[in-house]
């Protein structure tokens, strides 16, 4: 009986940790070089999601580029605009980085200078396991990752592949713009 009750456990734990998976918001990142896809983790990161979210549904991200491209490292958008002006944003959020989730290849992660609760709309998607970022380091913080790719890493492997140079003060900025066509939540 005991093994039978194990399974039946299992087996609910198993619906229920899908249905919550099939309730995370998806994000499509139409881009000059092709769609990404994200899911995003609302349980673990939820002021992210919801900050990231609010951001889609205000079309921020519509136009913007990935501004800054490292190949064996990110490639990071949201913030400004082709001719590299940055987009004023809303106010910061916390600091979600210890909520268990690890900047791994194909994750996406909320970018911020020094200040752990500076996040505004700039993300970046990690191209390879970037342990380094994860709480409590490098700073004693970390970097908070708020889902992951689930289709179109091919276009994440285009884009970080682009060649880069500097753009004023700038540095890692792609020579012809990856362009953020469009940002929509999908089911």
């Amino acid at each position: 009986m005991a093994r039978a009750g194990g399974v039946v456990l299992a087996s609910t734990l198993f619906l229920a940790s899908h249905a919550q998976a099939a309730d995370n918001p998806k994000v499509k990142i139409a881009t000059s070089m092709g769609d990404i896809v994200v899911e995003l983790n609302a349980e673990k990161a939820p002021k992210t999601v919801a900050n990231f979210v609010q951001y889609v549904n205000d079309k921020f991200y519509d136009g913007t580029v990935f501004h800054r491209v490292i190949n064996g490292f990110m490639i990071q958008g949201g913030g400004f605009t082709p001719e590299m002006q940055q987009k004023p944003t809303r106010a910061p959020i916390p600091l979600e980085a210890s909520n268990g989730l690890k900047n791994d290849t194909y994750t996406i992660a909320m970018a911020r200078t020094g200040n752990p609760d500076s996040a505004t709309s700039q993300f970046f998607i990690n191209v390879k396991n970037n342990d380094m970022l994860n709480a409590p380091s490098p700073d004693g913080h970390g970097y908070a990752v708020f889902g992951k790719v689930i289709s179109g890493t091919d276009v994440v492997d285009k884009i970080k592949a682009v060649e880069t140079g500097n753009a004023g003060p700038h540095q890692n900025v792609p020579k012809a713009p990856v362009v953020i066509k469009s940002a929509t939540i999908v089911k």
